[in-house]
C-alpha cells in the first residue's frame, strides 16, 4: 500500500518533530560531583585555581593586595568559548558579569578582585574590598543563569591547601 506524497510529507514533519521533542528531553549536560569537588555541568569551562585572601591583606583599599586575590576561570576544551554574560559570585553574593570575552580552548583567564585594564588572561572587578574568603564558594554560572561549575575551599570545603 503506497501513501499519497501529502501523506509522506505529514509523516515525515510528525517524525521529525518526535525527534525533536525525543532530543529535547535527554538533558543536554549531566550534573556531578567529580573528584575536585566541582559540581555543576558537563561543560570545558570550569573554576581551576584560586588565590584567596585568607590573612585579610586586601580589606583596605590597596589595588595590588586586591589583585593577588584571583579566581582562574579555564576552558579546557578545543574551542573557543564566548563568556559574554556569565556570572561569577562569591557566598555573600558579590558578583561579576563577563563582558566581551572569547576565551580561546586551552587557556584561562584570571578574575582579579582589584582595578587593572582587562586583557585576554587577566580581567578586574574593579572593587576595593576583598570579595574571596578564608572559607568561600565560588559559583560560575553561563549567560542563562545555569551553574556551570562551583569551587569551595576553607575548612568545610574540599581545599584547605589551595592559597598558593
Amino acid at each position: 500500500m503506497s501513501a499519497s506524497p501529502s501523506t509522506r510529507r505529514v509523516l515525515a514533519a510528525v517524525l521529525a518533530a518526535g525527534a525533536l521533542v525525543g532530543a529535547a528531553a535527554v538533558p543536554a549536560a549531566a550534573h556531578d560531583d567529580d573528584r575536585h569537588g566541582h559540581r555543576g555541568r558537563h561543560s570545558s569551562i570550569v573554576i581551576g585555581d584560586v588565590q584567596h585572601d585568607g590573612h585579610g591583606h586586601g580589606h583596605g583599599r590597596d589595588s595590588r593586595a586586591l589583585n593577588r586575590e584571583w579566581v582562574e576561570v579555564k576552558n579546557t576544551g578545543r574551542h573557543a568559548v564566548n563568556l559574554h554574560g556569565f556570572t561569577l559570585t562569591d557566598r555573600d553574593g558579590n558578583r561579576y558579569r563577563f563582558n566581551h570575552l572569547r576565551l580561546d580552548g586551552r587557556s584561562s583567564v584570571r578574575v582579579h578582585t582589584g582595578s587593572g585594564r582587562d586583557t585576554r588572561s587577566d580581567v578586574y572587578q574593579d572593587r576595593r574590598h576583598q570579595v574571596w574568603d578564608e572559607r568561600d564558594t565560588a559559583t560560575l554560572r553561563d549567560d542563562r543563569g545555569n551553574v556551570v561549575d562551583t569551587e569551595t575551599w576553607g575548612r568545610r570545603g574540599h581545599h584547605d591547601d589551595r592559597r598558593r
